[in-house]
């Protein structure tokens, strides 16, 4: 009977419903949706909370979005118990990920990870010292030297400082776009900046070949990339704190970071300059 049929049918695709929406297809979807764009070292941040995040929420099925509450997110963190500070990285991104998806009709619920109590973090507290950071570059080769003294010079991260090129200085000034912020900077090439930039230009200058137009660059004039900062400084730091000559101080040696050379060089400034100076 063709009406009944029609009937039928049309019984059939009100009342079916389509198979709900999982974590791991929100997640999936979200990261390969908004990738483009983002920061480099961003999206590496993602790459490393996805794979967990849909381990833990496809344990044992793929969790359906309607079904997820806040204790869900609560036993995350506690199954992550061996790296706190990861997994509170890691719920960030699932929440911007549960925002997305809200935005675009995969769910209408509340995001679960709001009011969710997460892992306790302090931030680091250290400042290096003259003498400590001096250990240091005594037993680092020149690329490292100059890495580390453009660091505390200019101020800016470890990954401006590696994108920063030769081309970026016009009449005496060096300007970049910071990496993580997008914020335009502009820093005078003087005093003790002016004289760091014209030693590593001679530097380069004596390499033979085809030279990187990076202000950083290794012995062979290519660029200094993140793993080699890294291990250089890694050794440097190792070899300063073995000279140390008490435990102590090679405990203080070896807790600094690169990274530390951006708030020493803040720090310095403040108390010559004050805040504003800063």
């Amino acid at each position: 009977d063709y009406v009944e049929a029609l009937r039928r049918y049309a019984e059939i695709t009100v009342t079916a419903k389509a198979p709900p929406v999982t974590v791991p297809e929100l997640l999936t979807r979200w990261h390969t949706e908004t990738m483009q764009g983002r920061a480099v070292n961003t999206q590496k941040d993602i790459g490393y909370a996805i794979p967990k995040l849909i381990e833990f929420f496809s344990s044992p099925s793929p969790a359906p979005l309607d079904e997820i509450k806040p204790q869900h997110v609560s036993r995350y963190l506690a199954w992550r118990k061996a790296a706190p500070i990861r997994a509170n990285r890691e719920i960030a991104w699932l929440s911007t990920a549960w925002n997305w998806g809200r935005t675009i009709g995969l769910t209408d619920l509340e995001n679960p990870c709001n009011g969710v109590k997460r892992n306790k973090e302090t931030g680091r507290d250290i400042y290096p010292e003259d003498d400590e950071i001096a250990a240091i570059e005594a037993h680092a080769d020149e690329p490292l030297k100059e890495a580390m003294r453009l660091a505390y010079l200019t101020g800016q991260r470890p990954g401006d400082l590696r994108d920063m090129q030769e081309t970026d200085i016009r009449g005496g000034v060096l300007t970049f776009s910071q990496n993580k912020t997008g914020a335009k900077m502009a820093v005078a090439i003087t005093g003790e900046l002016e004289e760091l930039i014209e030693k590593i230009r001679k530097r380069k200058a004596s390499i033979k070949g085809v030279r990187s137009l990076a202000i950083l660059c290794d012995e062979h004039g290519q660029p200094l990339g993140k793993s080699q900062l890294r291990h250089r400084f890694d050794r440097a730091r190792a070899a300063a704190a073995n000279a140390a000559s008490d435990a102590a101080t090679a405990a203080r040696i070896m807790n600094i970071q690169f990274r530390d050379l951006r708030a020493k060089a803040g720090t310095d400034k403040r108390e010559i300059d004050g805040l504003d100076g800063a």
